[in-house]
């Protein structure tokens, strides 16, 4: 197949454009890039009927140069002969080496204790549950960042917040735009990219968060072929929108006013195109990144779904105006987690109908702690993060510290659970060897051994580098964990050192008695971080 494209692009007269095989049904292109399509992909098109190798978005009518015609049409035609002769055969190729497919599910400010299966006693997650008890369950996993964006772009990427680009969130255009965040350079590989060039067809439903749509960071720039649900993270602080992003255009919500209620709730409709992509691309290998937009407010759920905790609780409603108000605040967030646990739970059922559970991998993990607004979610009440410190927006465990449970029937022992100490920066090099794809450069440390029951290495120290909430710094080596906050206001901010295996809450701070490893972590760090491209991600000291 691999010789048979590079003759696609000889015949096409691209040169050294990278032919994408994408999952859309049309010859599409972004940025140059011709983009080589398989049949009947979720956007209902068939054939290839379409051509926008002009840069502009998937579906783009804009005439092509006249130089470009004979070389497109003479394109179509081979492809249209190698797809016949290759798509059947991938499918077999498929299923003889068992790629399989992937499934990664991400909560957006989950709290680390906000499942049963991590000790929440009042809010219900059966499904979750049942995922724990039915794979792995790592209780010391790690996001990359205490809040959306720099969280995204290092599970994308594989790099930490010394490395990456994206460092803190970044908004683009006035707030009421929804132009999304900092576009992901074209640069930046993401681990669509890299699972797209190893034969998988990648769909992404949810809050994305790296790149307007047509910008250098849309994800159909980055590996995927499908994309639905907000783009700007400002967009999905409503959970009733007008419109959902739907690929390169807009999906109308019926009987959305953008309001406190309305007929149609994003993230069902988000789920079910997740389910409808898994569906109708189900007979070859296919990677999911499903960021849902649960449980991050504005507090909003179907009234169906709030139904089960209504009247549980005291409550006090919340009249503010940094959200949505809502009258009983607590059973809100609770029936929303639920709500993302439903989906969930359709989705395993849907890989068990479809007879392909055991070759699939799944992930459910979250971007960072549980918020900090009190009067809308009540962290204390539900236990969020357990005995941990620190919420959103801080590098201290509460704010980095999230679930992360692994399913794989057959592959991963039931009922599992590790202590492994990992980051969502480790999950890019994790797919690459679990498929046998090329990874990036990246900062990974595959945990697949673990998952697997083999001998796993360990990270020499984990590094989180954020720029958001006055310039954060935090490493752990080991049970060491160092900390060093507000360094934009303070360039002498002292460093904190903590002993999570005898202090996980971070009460006590060792520095003082305990210099030398506070030194050694504190020259790790240092020689950790590169300066960021982004001037405004630039705080503290680097390498020279």
């Amino acid at each position: 197949a691999d010789r048979d494209l590079r003759r696609v692009r000889e015949v096409s007269g691209v040169g050294e454009q990278r032919p994408w095989v994408a999952c859309d049904g049309g010859l599409t292109g972004h940025s140059g890039l011709t983009r080589v399509a398989c049949d009947g992909g979720p956007t209902g098109h068939s054939g290839l009927t379409r051509v926008a190798c002009d840069g502009g978005p998937t579906g783009s009518r804009r005439p092509l140069p006249r130089h470009w015609r004979h070389r497109t049409t003479l394109a179509i035609s081979a492809v249209a002969v190698l797809v016949a002769q290759t798509i059947g055969a991938k499918r077999v190729d498929a299923d003889q080496v068992s790629r399989p497919n992937i499934v990664v599910i991400m909560a957006d400010d989950l709290g680390y204790a906000e499942l049963g299966s991590y000790g929440q006693t009042k809010i219900k997650t059966p499904h979750l549950d049942r995922m724990a008890a039915e794979g792995m369950r790592f209780t010391q996993h790690y996001t990359s960042a205490p809040v959306c964006a720099p969280a995204r772009c290092s599970l994308m990427t594989g790099r930490h917040g010394g490395h990456a680009y994206v460092r803190d969130n970044f908004e683009v255009g006035d707030w009421d735009s929804y132009r999304g965040q900092m576009p992901l350079p074209s640069t930046e590989r993401t681990m669509a990219e890299m699972l797209t060039d190893h034969g998988y067809c990648c769909g992404a439903f949810g809050k994305w968060g790296l790149g307007e749509v047509g910008s250098d960071g849309d994800p159909l720039r980055h590996g995927f072929a499908r994309f639905f649900g907000y783009n700007c993270q400002r967009h999905a602080h409503n959970l009733f929108p007008r419109y959902l992003v739907d690929d390169a255009g807009k999906r109308m919500l019926p009987g959305n006013t953008r309001g406190l209620t309305g007929e149609t709730y994003g993230p069902a409709v988000i789920a079910d195109e997740a389910l409808k992509f898994i569906r109708e691309n189900h007979q070859r290998p296919f990677f999911v990144y499903y960021p849902t937009v649960i449980p991050h407010l504005a507090l909003q759920v179907p009234e169906s779904e709030l139904d089960q905790y209504r009247g549980q609780w005291q409550e006090t409603p919340y009249t503010g105006k940094s959200y949505l108000p809502h009258p009983t605040p607590r059973a809100a967030y609770a029936a929303m987690i639920t709500f993302m646990d439903k989906q969930v739970g359709r989705l395993l059922s849907l890989l068990k109908e479809l007879k392909i559970d055991d070759n699939t991998i799944v992930f459910f993990t979250s971007d960072n702690g549980t918020t900090f607004l009190k009067p809308q979610v009540d962290y204390e009440f539900f236990a969020s993060v357990g005995s941990l410190r620190g919420l959103k927006g801080s590098v201290y465990e509460g704010g980095i510290r999230v679930p992360m449970l692994v399913r794989w029937p057959g592959k991963i022992k039931s009922g599992a659970v590790s202590d492994h100490v990992c980051a969502h920066y480790d999950l890019l090099a994790t797919l690459a060897e679990l498929t046998g794809s090329t990874a990036p450069d990246n900062d990974g440390l595959s945990y697949l051994p673990e998952l697997l029951g083999k001998s796993q290495s360990k990270h020499e120290a984990l590094v989180w580098d954020f720029a958001g909430y006055g310039g954060q710094l935090a490493i752990r080596q080991g049970d060491w964990k160092a900390v060093r906050r507000d360094i934009k206001k303070n360039a002498e901010a002292p460093w904190e050192l903590y002993d999570l295996k005898h202090d996980p809450g971070e009460q006590n701070n060792v520095a003082a008695m305990q210099p030398d490893v506070s030194s050694r972590l504190q020259q790790l760090m240092r020689n950790s971080r590169t300066a960021p491209q982004v001037e405004r991600f630039r705080f503290g000291e680097y390498p020279q």
